[in-house]
């Protein structure tokens, strides 16, 4: 269930990233595009997540505020950067590019992708991490993720 809400959500981003953001229209929508996007939530984004919400909450387990917060350090600090250039490797070889291309795409993107991802998450993942049951966890970030989704579309895929 997880992993096709991830799909969906990832495909919902991009076209909002494609209608809104880059106000492309329908005749100008690239379909394929947002194939790709989806199959990247469906077999990397859903998959991924899911499993480190399951490994974290192993690693650190309980509800409280103070685990709440030691979650977020480790989501944030180590998995988001990690995750992050993942994403944008995976979505770079989905669209083509060549591993130099890649490379230099991703050396373009990176660090402004992590600086915004850290003024959207960390609120995010104390709310979810303190009062969101483990089952529920990756729905509620790939909910708020629809923006995310909708950014790291655009990023990854502007030239």
């Amino acid at each position: 269930w997880a992993v096709l809400v991830a799909g969906a959500l990832m495909g919902a981003g991009d076209v909002i990233a494609q209608q809104l953001v880059e106000q492309r229209g329908l005749h100008g929508h690239h379909c394929p595009r947002t194939l790709k996007m989806m199959a990247i939530g469906f077999c990397f984004v859903g998959p991924v997540v899911g499993s480190w919400y399951r490994i974290l909450d192993r690693l650190i387990p309980g509800n409280t505020k103070v685990v709440a917060v030691k979650k977020v350090i480790l989501d944030q600090g180590g998995f988001a950067p990690c995750f992050l250039g993942c994403f944008l490797a995976v979505t770079g070889a989905v669209n083509g590019l060549s591993a130099q291309e890649n490379w230099s795409k991703i050396q373009q993107d990176y660090t402004d992708a992590l600086v915004t991802n850290y003024c959207i998450w960390p609120p995010v993942q104390i709310a979810n991490f303190y009062f969101v049951p483990l089952q529920h966890r990756l729905a509620v970030v790939q909910c708020v993720a629809i923006v995310w989704n909708c950014y790291l579309s655009w990023k990854a895929n502007r030239t």
